[in-house]
């Protein structure tokens, strides 16, 4: 459940929305998120829609769901239900039904011509090519095309042409007479519609031009009445454009550009282009693969919509550079759990122990609560019989320093039972141990031993009781903080791919508690002293459970 106590950080966008409110600029705020359906959500994505829904959440306005769908090679309806699917995930819902930016080509093409009779547009011929050396640089300014000063009459004739699919895809653009002369190089007579032949998911094959983002995403929101346009500060020299295709068309409104800082995510990457390249070279097992930053990676992989949601409001909102270690969003995930997921015992790597002095109807089991601060959560016997498992790191024949945990000749308590002595290893012939014969004292249920410290703690199953999982160890994708932006010797950019972590995922069967056969799927639970895990939302079964590692108990990754 949302509540506005989850959105309550100030910052820069919320004091202008507040001054506009109180002024009576706007009397409600109307937001939008407005995705390219030509890849997953990324985390990236998840901040900006914690802001423009959160923005409208609290302020009890509206935030529309817009896919900017301009580019028809490179999107399709997947991509488009996996968007709707991850916004709701998080907790949001868009205003009204979806929206599309294709929804208002008619729109787009009829304010392109008013443009052209109004003499501030007109056909090119210049090649892709061509039109990048007119351009000019940052230094020096851009030259105008030949073709710039052709009369308002040859121009509608060509563009109606072009529409009618007259032309070839790449001979013909149509472009704003602006000033090629400008400062800022997306004044310099920015391309507005191309030819492109290429069937569109929503309107087939009814057009073969296509508008240009920068053109398309300012119309949209203002026939939107959109009061407040959020996006990222590498739009930030996009604004005079989008301020000028406002200015110069009869809009029913004229909305704000704000910019914020994009969220740059250490240990990871959030370029749909090379997500995309991890798909389609099988670095990665699809987009919802769990390594991934995708919001469907981390969905399957434990994360939590309050956990991503309290991480988006940690990070903030601001104009300065937003560089937030992994272990950030780790921590977020980690704390959600800690209140919200019950607990159950697991051992990964088990080593076999015998309780050589274990009675029937001495040698006593236990109830114990699921979780310590949740009695509605409920509890369980935890049985205990003459074998158990512990986990075999829990066990050492030559301890280091300060080690609390198992040993030849040691003690330690297994969790909510009795404390163990261990008096015997078992190897086999290859010298490895397969099995441990170990004491109890039985004076030690529920209470502390006489005459003496004992300070480890492990957890443990009974072999009787124990099922068999399937369990997914995930780790970091990446080795380096920033994998696309490594360089080699001679300063050259060295692939991503060089960086992936051979050892980001692992698939062991382990012993877990008989409740793993009752789960449903996306189930959270902490299995004690190893880390929060989630039953997979597409293999899980409940006879035969799998589970994937969220995230550790602390952080423990090496830099």
């Amino acid at each position: 459940m949302l509540n506005k106590e989850q959105f309550a950080d100030n910052h820069f966008i919320r004091t202008i929305i507040e001054e506009d409110l109180k002024n009576g600029k706007h009397t409600a705020i109307q937001t939008r998120f407005p995705p390219e359906p030509n890849g997953y959500l990324h985390i990236g994505h998840a901040k900006s829609i914690c802001l423009n829904f959160g923005l409208a959440y609290v302020y009890d306005g509206a935030c529309n769901l817009r896919f900017d769908d301009t580019n028809p090679e490179k999107e399709n309806q997947e991509y488009v239900d996996s968007i709707k699917e991850d916004v709701q995930w998080l907790g949001f819902q868009w205003a009204g039904e979806p929206r599309y930016a294709s929804d208002y080509f008619d729109q787009l093409f009829e304010f392109a011509v008013g443009l052209i009779k109004d003499g501030k547009a007109y056909v090119d011929d210049l090649s892709a090519d061509e039109m990048r050396e007119y351009r000019g640089t940052l230094t020096q300014a851009g030259k105008e095309s030949p073709y710039r000063n052709r009369s308002v009459e040859e121009n509608l004739d060509l563009f109606m042409r072009m529409k009618n699919g007259e032309f070839l895809d790449g001979s013909k653009t149509l472009r704003l007479k602006i000033d090629m002369a400008s400062g800022n190089v997306n004044m310099r007579d920015p391309v507005i519609y191309r030819i492109r032949r290429a069937h569109h998911h929503k309107t087939g094959d009814k057009w073969c031009i296509y508008p240009m983002y920068d053109y398309t995403h300012c119309i949209s929101d203002a026939i939107e009445n959109i009061t407040h346009s959020l996006c990222t500060l590498e739009f930030e020299a996009h604004r005079p454009l989008y301020d000028w295709v406002l200015e110069n068309i009869p809009t029913p409104s004229k909305p704000h550009q704000y910019e914020f800082s994009r969220l740059e995510l250490l240990y990871s990457i959030t370029s749909k282009r090379k997500l995309n390249q991890l798909v389609s070279e099988k670095y990665v097992n699809g987009w919802d693969d769990p390594r991934m930053p995708t919001i469907s990676g981390m969905r399957r992989r434990g994360y939590t919509p309050e956990g991503l949601r309290l991480f988006a409001k940690r990070v903030g909102i601001s104009k300065s550079e937003n560089v937030v270690d992994i272990s950030v969003l780790e921590g977020a995930i980690r704390e959600e759990l800690e209140d919200s997921a019950p607990r159950m015992m697991a051992v990964l790597n088990p080593l076999k122990v015998t309780l050589t002095n274990f009675e029937t109807g001495k040698t006593l089991s236990r109830r114990h609560a699921y979780h310590p601060n949740h009695e509605e959560m409920g509890d369980r016997e935890l049985t205990i019989n003459p074998t158990i498992y512990i986990e075999r790191d829990d066990f050492s024949e030559h301890p280091p320093k300060g080690w609390q945990r198992l040993t030849l000749g040691g003690e330690v308590r297994l969790r909510y039972s009795y404390i163990i002595k261990c008096d015997e290893v078992i190897k086999d012939e290859n010298g490895q141990i397969i099995e441990l014969k170990c004491s109890i004292d039985h004076d030690t249920l529920g209470k502390k031993p006489e005459g003496r410290k004992v300070k480890g703690v492990i957890h443990w199953l009974s072999t009787e009781h124990a099922v068999p999982a399937t369990v997914r160890l995930y780790d970091r994708l990446f080795t380096t903080e920033r994998p696309d932006a490594m360089r080699g010797e001679n300063g050259e950019y060295l692939p991503f791919t060089d960086f992936i972590n051979p050892n980001s995922v692992a698939e062991i069967t382990a012993w877990v508690e008989p409740v793993a056969n009752t789960l449903n799927k996306e189930s959270h639970w902490q299995f004690e002293r190893l880390g929060y895990f989630v039953t997979d939302r597409y293999d899980h079964q409940s006879d035969k459970p799998v589970f994937n590692k969220t995230v550790g108990l602390k952080d423990t990754w090496q830099k």
